[in-house]
């Protein structure tokens, strides 16, 4: 299966890297070229675009795309990373809310807004992970970046929990926003879970899992493969 070229919507399960499944793929399909469209942490789910053979040149276009998530987030814990992932660095008393009063709270952070990267990440400074420095307890600036929240609203709150849904743009860090929404309403807060639920027009409800995948013959697995000239079809 070495001349395959096109994209593999997969449904990436908690505790694989990004790179964890592109390898995986790159060794079951036995394609030299695999790449993909938009990192997940480690711990969040969903959809993850791979791309494959000469697909890989679209890999820039199709991380352009818009994303769209659903998750929790905990009130009441910060942590290091803004996720559950993180140790625990504070903890304070919830402050009585709504959904309604929470979805106030929310509407800050729709349109364009300026996010710092957290220290627990992969960009680099000086060519240094930052997530490295930061295993080292060290502290260094960050370049906020431009990015544009279509809408950000929790559908579900049962102290200390809020259920949210999100749709924004390429490189927006979700876990910030929690640890932002935290802050503001003065109890801290962090991104407890997260499932990428579309890229662009792609939807996890076709995705496959990687162990379905894996256990697919060549055959079966080039039916689910999306053709180059549908990954350039006008959105």
């Amino acid at each position: 299966m070495t001349d395959i070229d096109g994209a593999l919507l997969i449904d990436k399960g908690t505790g694989w890297t990004s790179h964890d499944i592109v390898a995986r793929v790159r060794s079951h399909c036995k394609v030299k070229k695999v790449g993909h469209c938009g990192a997940l942490d480690p711990n969040a789910i969903g959809l993850l675009v791979v791309v494959l053979g000469k697909a890989t040149k679209l890999s820039e276009r199709l991380m352009e795309q818009d994303k769209f998530y659903e998750g929790i987030v905990r009130f009441g814990e910060t942590t290091d990373s803004y996720d559950a992932d993180g140790n625990i660095t504070a903890t304070s008393p919830v402050p009585p809310m709504t959904l309604e009063s929470l979805n106030e709270e929310a509407k800050a952070f729709v349109g364009d807004i300026l996010q710092e990267p957290p220290m627990i990440s992969a960009i680099k400074v000086d060519g240094v992970p930052l997530y490295k420095l930061a295993r080292k307890g060290k502290t260094v600036e960050r370049k906020p970046r431009l990015v544009h929240i279509y809408r950000y609203k929790f559908t579900d709150y049962m102290k200390p929990d809020g259920t949210f849904k999100i749709a924004c743009t390429k490189g927006t860090y979700v876990r910030s926003l929690a640890h932002e929404l935290g802050a503001n309403l003065g109890c801290g807060a962090h991104l407890k879970q997260l499932r990428r639920t579309r890229s662009g027009s792609f939807d996890v409800a076709q995705a496959l899992t990687i162990d379905a995948i894996t256990k697919m013959s060549p055959a079966q697995l080039a039916k689910h493969v999306i053709p180059i000239p549908e990954l350039t079809r006008p959105q």
